[in-house]
């Protein structure tokens, strides 16, 4: 027989001795249940999250990545490396609508406008993206759940991918020219890009990898695809604006113009990719992945 206390209902049936809390939780459900007529409320999907859900989710979505098969991996980022060849174009035939000479604030702004459509295709389709993962895939690292080593290939992995995926649809886009017309404001693009020093290019890319891995954030704390695209639009408007260096859309950039180019210049184009990986980086690991990590799960 057993020890276990148990009390007598009122309705004569027995139930086991709980504790108090427990007790007085019971009371009051049977309470509400006399009294009140139970419905279902359904669970609003575009409330605003908590930054602690908002983190418990990209930590989930960054193990996802470090776990997931390299080859699917790098097809993955080749395939984004590919879309964002589109930016580059986009970029090229706004400079040449509205050349520099017009106003340099014009080129500027129409370079702006057309700059994140390539990003908003990239990201919503899933796609991986290498200043995505600047941030993203700290956040398991920083929890110690995977090791720096793994953190170092998916990164390696994205960025190759991605890069390979950038030349490709750049030599494509190189090939159709005649039907494109994008030629002369991309080789005014390249040449602005190169004429900047290792250092210039690498705190412009800081800001850039900050600003492309915030998107990346604010994408998991909202709920429906027009707000992510607003996101994405606003992030990527503001570096195109800023004149910003991303890595990805640079590379397409750099490799135009070094296709289109009479005098390609190799080591100039070399220097901006380097400094512009290492700058997006720096800028998407530190001021997002480790900051947002820090405020959040250290003191929350």
């Amino acid at each position: 027989m057993s020890d276990e206390k148990k009390i007598v209902m009122a309705d004569g049936t027995e139930a086991p001795v709980v504790e108090k809390e427990s007790v007085n939780r019971a009371e009051e459900k049977m309470h509400e249940d006399k009294n009140f007529v139970p419905v279902i409320i359904k669970r609003n999907d575009e409330a605003i999250k908590h930054p602690y859900d908002i983190l418990e989710r990209a930590t989930s979505e960054g193990l996802e990545q470090h776990r997931r098969n390299r080859r699917s991996l790098f097809l993955s980022a080749v395939a984004a490396g590919l879309i964002l060849g589109f930016a580059a174009m986009l970029v090229g035939l706004a400079s040449e609508m509205v050349p520099a000479i017009n106003g340099p604030l014009h080129n500027r702004l129409a370079m702006a406008v057309v700059y994140p459509l390539g990003f908003i295709i990239c990201i919503l389709s899933r796609t991986q993206l290498f200043t995505e993962h600047t941030a993203t895939a700290v956040y398991p690292f920083l929890d110690g759940k995977v090791t720096f080593r793994s953190l170092h290939i998916l990164w390696m992995t994205v960025l190759s991918g991605n890069l390979v995926g950038t030349f490709t649809s750049t030599l494509l886009i190189y090939f159709a020219d005649p039907v494109i017309g994008a030629k002369d404001g991309l080789l005014s693009v390249y040449e602005h890009l190169i004429h900047f020093s290792f250092s210039e290019v690498f705190i412009s890319a800081i800001l850039a990898g900050w600003l492309m891995a915030q998107a990346s954030w604010l994408i998991l704390a909202t709920a429906t695809p027009i707000s992510q695209i607003f996101c994405i639009y606003i992030a990527t408007f503001i570096i195109g604006m800023g004149g910003l260096h991303h890595s990805i859309a640079g590379s397409a950039e750099i490799f135009a113009g070094l296709l289109h180019s009479i005098n390609p210049d190799y080591r100039g184009s070399t220097s901006f990719l380097i400094s512009a990986i290492l700058g997006n980086l720096l800028g998407g690991s530190l001021f997002v992945g480790v900051l947002n990590y820090g405020h959040i799960k250290k003191s929350q």
